[in-house]
């Protein structure tokens, strides 16, 4: 297919742009495969390109001869354009309908991209399976783990990577085994280990149980080989008792006591689906009301739920970590499929015990590790936010829900944390729409099929820059090696601005405010390296001048 046949007008002139807090644009639009653009003559003014695949919903008002185009993009903005012309405005419209749904993953814009930047890292080659794995049981004792190959044409489990950590005392043919009695052969892998008393997190996809109380005892030992003598685990089952008790009816179910005696099971209710997509909608409808009324605005908020969900998905991770580090006990999480709510609690519980996963460096890793290679349907989840008008399938803000909770904790610990705000918002925007390959497909299958590192460019490419690293790392970061424990209270948790607010008020006074930071910061480790010089100078001069010594 050409996209040219979905190009009805290519070019519009006296085209007036409207956009929150910045001034109108009049100049010409233009229709490519991948942007919409426009472009002006007038002196100080930034052009417009927008990614089709940005583009959520459009909605046409006509006035007389003149139309509008209301386009609600997937990062949340919404823009006006006014078109001077019925039938333009419908050529365009249409045009823009077409281009926004094109379904092949190969016709999208990372594989068309290319960069204008210098590539000084690869990042397809930053976070190989291989390493991070590597990484991950590396610091775990050698005797105790291995990496399994396994899976390495994906035929046990399609939405695992091809190398996967699992306990040295198993072997694959065990693994293969308890894949079939895992849902989608999310068998238990290793996801985290504690330094600190050797304790593990595993993740894993629900047993598929069914109403007749079926076991496996391959699986019942790849778990316990995870247990040192003497200690019991904790199965952290992210659905409520009765969600589960419903699954034995399709096939799956949960891990019973008598066939897991060491195992004491806790069930939390994460939503998931259609109940968290229509929570964002609430929310961003909730946002953009201009009615200025404190009563419609906080029912509006509290009807959404969005930040009960925030706070499920906190406690049930700061619940995993708790196990993990007060009580000396591993951790196996699972939801249903393994790649949703299940990656949320490992990915915070992660953040919240292992500084690593606080630097710019490590964050991206754990995206890579437990995100990507984990097995989360970015292409399904991420199709549709928060304006479009089609019914929802299978999409769900899972991936900008854990994004909201590590903003949360980040915001209560303001200094241990090597990135900002900033880097989250991007990794946001870049799920959703993107130049880059990293968040296409939805398993590491798919992406080695679509051959993404030989055919587009890796967000960590640019991420990895030395101008971009600047402008995404936290001036107040200070390294701190230490657990941190946010806090879940329903008054600690507050509504996201940065993302859901961005589009709704100036950003001028915040932008000002941050800039300030940043001076009176590298003004303090000025003044910090002329104390230290002098100090330095003073005790010089006291081992030349024995007179001059401090009493």
């Amino acid at each position: 297919m050409e996209f040219a046949e979905l190009i009805k007008t290519p070019r519009v002139d006296g085209v007036v742009l409207h956009r929150p807090f910045m001034p109108t644009v009049e100049g010409t639009l233009c229709l490519t495969g991948h942007h919409l653009i426009l472009s002006s003559r007038q002196d100080n003014t930034e052009e417009l390109w927008l990614l089709h695949s940005n583009i959520d919903s459009i909605e046409k008002r006509f006035a007389g001869s003149l139309g509008s185009i209301i386009v609600k993009c997937k990062d949340l903005r919404v823009i006006q354009l006014d078109i001077p012309g019925m039938e333009e405005c419908l050529n365009i419209a249409s045009s823009i309908e077409a281009l926004s749904t094109l379904d092949s993953v190969s016709l999208m814009y990372p594989f068309f991209y290319r960069p204008m930047f210098e590539v000084i890292e690869d990042g397809w080659n930053s976070f190989l399976p291989e390493e991070t794995l590597t990484l991950t049981s590396s610091r775990c004792c050698t005797d105790e783990w291995r990496l399994s190959e396994v899976n390495k044409d994906f035929s046990v489990c399609p939405s695992y990577p091809p190398l996967v950590a699992v306990p040295k005392d198993v072997d694959d043919d065990t693994l293969k085994k308890a894949a079939t009695f895992r849902y989608n052969g999310r068998f238990p892998v290793l996801s985290y280990y504690h330094k600190k008393n050797g304790m593990v997190m595993m993740r894993a996809g629900q047993p598929l149980t069914g109403t007749n109380g079926r076991r496996c005892k391959e699986d019942e030992k790849l778990i316990n080989a995870t247990l040192r003598p003497g200690k019991r685990g904790y199965i952290i089952d992210t659905r409520t008792i009765n969600v589960a008790q419903q699954a034995k009816a399709r096939g799956g179910g949960f891990e019973s006591e008598a066939n897991y005696p060491q195992w004491r099971r806790i069930h939390k209710a994460i939503e998931r689906y259609n109940v968290l997509q229509e929570s964002l909608i609430k929310l961003v409808e909730a946002c953009n009301d201009q009615s200025h009324s404190m009563d419609r605005w906080l029912s509006k908020l509290e009807a959404s739920s969005w930040q009960s969900h925030v706070k499920e998905i906190l406690t049930t991770a700061c619940l995993a970590a708790q196990c993990i580090d007060r009580e000396g006990a591993s951790v196996l999480v699972h939801g249903t499929e393994g790649t949703d709510s299940t990656l949320q609690v490992t990915s915070l519980a992660q953040i919240i015990l292992d500084p690593a996963c606080r630097t710019i460096r490590g964050f991206q890793g754990l995206v890579e590790r437990e995100w990507l290679q984990g097995g989360h349907p970015f292409q399904q989840r991420c199709a549709q936010s928060a304006y479009s008008n089609s019914k929802p399938r299978q999409e769900a803000p899972v991936f900008l829900l854990f994004l909201d909770c590590v903003w949360q904790i980040l915001r209560q610990f303001p200094c241990s944390f090597e990135f900002n705000e900033s880097f989250l918002v991007l990794l946001f925007e870049h799920a959703y729409a993107s130049q880059f390959g990293t968040f296409l497909g939805n398993t590491a299958a798919e992406r080695a099929k679509l051959s993404l590192p030989e055919k587009t460019v890796s967000l960590w490419s640019w991420v990895n820059r030395p101008q971009e690293l600047a402008r995404l790392t936290n001036p107040l970061y200070e390294s701190n090696s230490l657990v941190i424990w946010p806090s879940v209270a329903p008054q600690s948790l507050l509504l996201w601005e940065g993302v859901f607010l961005r589009w709704n008020r100036s950003s001028k006074c915040l932008d000002e405010a941050y800039e300030e930071m940043v001076h009176i910061i590298e003004y303090n480790k000025e003044l910090q390296s002329k104390v230290n010089s002098l100090r330095r100078q003073l005790a010089q001069l006291e081992t030349e001048d024995p007179l001059l010594q401090t009493p």
